[in-house]
């Protein structure tokens, strides 16, 4: 069997005015960090044999992760387009959009649209890209949405959209 994989499909470059001031704090912090490990990496190869020293392979790890963030960070943040105007109609869920849901049961559910790079489920924060999302774009209150899921296709109803 090929280990070959094809390339992941590009990532919306849409993106918060919020989430673009976090992502370019996180890049401001690793490199303070990044002087710390190197500094911390430095006075572990002062200590000699270097094949047993944990302390010298951790730091080396770390600061391997550090700079993959960064580079990773260096090239997607000049490609983010930051949305921070409100769209021309508010009564259709567009980017940034809060929405309110209710399945077939009754049970309500709230979500934020927001860019790839920001998503949170643990706030109610979706991709855009996710199928739930492009379900939503574009939809108006009280229309129906049917979302296809791994356990079969969702039926979910728009009751409140806002941009607050």
């Amino acid at each position: 069997m090929s280990r070959y994989r094809p390339p992941q499909p590009k990532a919306s470059p849409y993106i918060t005015p919020a989430g673009y001031q976090q992502l370019q704090d996180e890049l401001n912090a690793l490199w303070k960090r990044r002087a710390d490990v190197t500094q911390a990496l430095s006075a572990a190869a002062a200590e000699g044999d270097r094949s047993e020293n944990a302390e010298y392979i951790y730091r080396k790890k770390e600061l391997r992760e550090i700079d993959r963030r960064i580079r990773y960070l260096q090239k997607r943040l000049p490609d983010l387009q930051v949305v921070g105007q409100l769209p021309s109609d508010l009564n259709r869920v567009f980017f940034g959009a809060w929405v309110s849901l209710e399945d077939a049961a009754g049970k309500t559910y709230e979500y934020r649209i927001v860019g790839p790079d920001e998503f949170d489920p643990k706030q109610g924060w979706i991709s855009m890209d996710s199928p739930l999302a492009r379900a939503l774009l574009k939809r108006a209150l009280d229309d129906e949405v049917r979302v296809e899921t791994p356990q079969g296709p969702t039926h979910y109803w728009v009751v409140g959209i806002r941009y607050t």
